[in-house]
């Protein structure tokens, strides 16, 4: 009968794969790199496998180290739900949160939800890892946040996604745009706006510049922000066109300060939610949060002025 494996060879391992260095994982782990060594050894004795090959100064896995390598993941994750389950047990409303997001979520839900997690879990320690998609996508791939509000995950393999609300990616405008003034968009001059866009290395972006070729539109001059509240700023002057969701500028909608167009016939719809490593039970904590965020965003993929949806390009 074989023997279970020692959470301490594991640990060590999971750590040089991370380092690719057993100096920097012996400093990782407060060991000595012979202890690292000596331990790695006795891993591979007990699997009967080679496990890492030394390729220089650095440290590769081998085919059966990459095979491997998944399976301690995921014992280490059940290891630390394990430990967490049991403190939430025994004290009641401590433990940690967390939480990745975009930084337009940061500003536009999450200050909401936090304030009505914290009347439920006051003692809980919340942390926060602003960033965009890709960044979240590596932040759970590599366990250092519990759950991402973020757009629903291409493939969505390693991750359980759990959706909640859909939203329109549309044109907004200064209301004196030749557009309002037409009552819609003219398609022939979009060559010739200047369009404000969000960072050309986000996900949002990419959605755009794919739809604008998919509908042969030209995708001319455009502005790039890091900020939606930049980007509505320069709308309003008449610096260009943004293209957003109304729930990211409902106060400048409904006040008249700007107008939406949608992009074209066919919509371009966007699904956000909270992410998490796949097949990981969720504690309270964490539930509760995932319910918060589906409350506050409820009726964030309305359209803000319904009768503006008429509108073609």
């Amino acid at each position: 009968m074989n023997r279970p494996l020692d959470s301490r060879q594991l640990l060590a391992f999971a750590a040089l794969a991370r380092c690719q260095s057993f100096t920097r994982a012996a400093k990782e782990l407060f060991l000595t790199q012979s202890a690292v060594s000596h331990t790695i050894k006795a891993l591979e004795t007990e699997v009967g496998s080679r496990l890492v090959d030394r390729a220089g100064r650095r440290v590769l896995l081998t085919q059966a180290g990459e095979q491997f390598l998944r399976h301690a993941e995921k014992i280490l994750r059940e290891m630390d739900a394990a430990r967490s389950g049991l403190d939430s047990l025994s004290r009641w409303g401590h433990g940690r949160l967390r939480v990745g997001a975009s930084t337009t979520a940061c500003q536009y839900i999450l200050p909401t939800v936090l304030r009505e997690f914290k009347q439920s879990f006051p003692k809980s320690v919340i942390t926060i890892e602003p960033g965009d998609y890709a960044r979240q996508v590596e932040l759970l791939q590599h366990n250092q946040i519990d759950l991402a509000f973020m757009l629903e995950p291409e493939g969505g393999g390693e991750f359980d996604f759990v959706p909640l609300f859909s939203d329109e990616l549309r044109f907004v405008t200064s209301p004196l745009h030749e557009w309002v003034r037409l009552g819609r968009v003219v398609r022939d001059t979009l060559g010739s706006e200047t369009l404000v866009l969000y960072n050309k290395s986000s996900y949002t972006f990419r959605l755009v510049s794919e739809y604008f070729r998919e509908e042969r539109l030209a995708l001319g001059h455009f502005i790039e922000l890091g900020s939606m509240d930049a980007i509505k700023e320069l709308v309003k002057i008449g610096m260009g066109v943004g293209v957003l969701a109304p729930w990211m500028a409902r106060a400048e909608l409904e006040s008249g300060a700007l107008v939406d167009f949608p992009l074209g016939r066919r919509r371009l719809r966007r699904t956000w939610g909270v992410a998490h490593v796949r097949g990981r039970r969720l504690p309270l904590a964490e539930e509760t949060f995932v319910g918060l965020c589906r409350s506050v965003t409820e009726s964030f993929g309305k359209p803000s002025n319904p009768q503006r949806g008429a509108h073609e390009a």
